[in-house]
């Protein structure tokens, strides 16, 4: 039997070892925190969204980019401090613009294809998190950004998504709380929100049941080819304790810091951490209860995302910054948030008001990377951007298929070759 070492115990990490551990492997998942998904994983948008798949490489995006640069209080920020990873990664960035269409519609199918083993995960191991299969409505405020919502529309359709165009008065038929008018929409019945923090630790938990062994609180120092395999030399947090694990490969699924691990190895990651913030609204009293939709929503112009969390909590996130590591929760961030809760449904009371920030580990092709290292026994599966709660499912089954053929356990799966055709 292999003994695969995973690093990172977020939403990417815990679906890998899940996916692993079914197919017989010895698995030992390693992470720094004390407690799995308490970094990106912690408190995302919620979105299980095939149709947030359109990657940012576009024209529009860049044009758009150069605009909130001189705004605080806009969508995207950018620190303006020289730094050669930021300034590299965005110059890659442009030059991915060619494939757009291309990865569109690649992530779409990938999104899809991504539901059904998500949903069955969480079904054979009773995970409960919040699950909610109500679609999401996408909703856009005047002509020129509905009309450039409906050629991505095109594409997304194109990768296989079931989404049709809303008028004004069929958004609020969907969701009976909007309030304010808007131009159209585009709906995505299929899609859903749930808490990717409840998912990933039920999830771990399952994986324990398993036999799967956590490694929490340890620090990965250094990593070793040994004959045929690789020894890590790990530290426990808070102490000068360190340990050695022996094993026949490593993945890595370490997030923002997959390049740190990938340059360790020998290998090129190009991950940049863009941060993304979210607040998680108490609901405490009934008229908050009544006034908030369930329905997830995604306004064009504020590039916010919403998911009801059961009955007591409202989710809504936006926001990209280019800032390196910093992890820092920003006011002048989160209060566009709390304004556009009390602007869009002055009926929540936001009083209670539990803000957030996280690094989404984004790709400049914005493609996650599923593969092999250089060296044999190493492989990544890393990089999601913002749809690592939309595609893990998907990707730690390719990484399984991936694991069969290089070490060729006995037992086989093999995932839909239409999802990256």
């Amino acid at each position: 039997m292999h003994h695969i070492a995973i690093i990172g115990a977020g939403i990417t990490g815990v679906t890998s070892a899940y996916a692993l551990r079914k197919l017989g492997y010895e698995v030992t998942l390693i992470d720094r925190q004390r407690y799995c998904a308490m970094e990106t994983s912690f408190a995302n948008g919620g979105q299980l969204s095939a149709s947030n798949a359109e990657v940012w490489n576009n024209a529009s995006t860049l044009i758009k980019g150069l605009r909130w640069m001189l705004k605080r209080d806009a969508p995207l920020l950018v620190n303006p401090k020289p730094g050669w990873h930021k300034y590299s990664w965005m110059a890659e960035f442009v030059r991915n613009t060619t494939n757009y269409r291309e990865n569109t519609i690649k992530t779409t199918r990938l999104a899809i294809e991504a539901r059904q083993h998500l949903y069955k995960m969480a079904e054979d191991e009773g995970i409960d998190f919040d699950l909610e299969q109500r679609g999401i409505l996408h909703v856009y405020h005047d002509r020129k950004s509905f009309e450039a919502g409906r050629r991505v529309n095109g594409l997304l359709r194109e990768g296989g998504l079931e989404r049709h165009e809303v008028s004004p008065s069929e958004a609020r038929s969907i969701e009976p709380a909007l309030q304010n008018e808007c131009y159209g929409g585009f709906f995505t019945p299929s899609d859903a929100t749930g808490d990717i923090h409840k998912f990933t630790r039920g999830l771990a938990a399952a994986c324990e049941r398993k036999g799967v062994r956590l490694r929490m609180d340890a620090e990965v120092r250094s990593i070793t080819p040994v004959g045929q395999g690789h020894q890590l030399l790990l530290r426990q947090m808070g102490s000068e304790e360190e340990h050695r694990l022996d094993v026949d490969a490593i993945v890595v699924c370490a997030g923002a810091a997959s390049r740190h691990f990938a340059a360790m190895l020998g290998d090129r990651v190009n991950i940049y951490p863009v941060k993304g913030y979210s607040i998680t609204v108490n609901l405490a009293d009934d008229a908050s209860v009544n006034a908030t939709p369930w329905v997830s929503l995604l306004d064009e112009e504020a590039k916010i995302v919403t998911s009801r969390l059961g009955r007591d909590r409202f989710r809504v996130a936006g926001t990209a910054e280019f800032n390196g590591f910093n992890k820092d929760i920003r006011s002048d961030r989160i209060q566009p948030l709390v304004d556009w809760v009390r602007r869009s449904f002055p009926n929540i009371d936001t009083a209670s008001v539990v803000p957030w920030a996280g690094l989404r580990p984004m790709m400049p092709d914005m493609m996650p990377r599923v593969r092999a290292g250089k060296r044999p026994g190493v492989f990544y599966n890393t990089g999601h951007g913002h749809l690592g709660w939309t595609l893990s499912a998907a990707t730690a089954q390719m990484l399984a298929d991936m694991l069969q053929q290089h070490l060729n356990p006995p037992a086989a799966f093999k995932i839909n070759p239409a999802v990256i055709a």
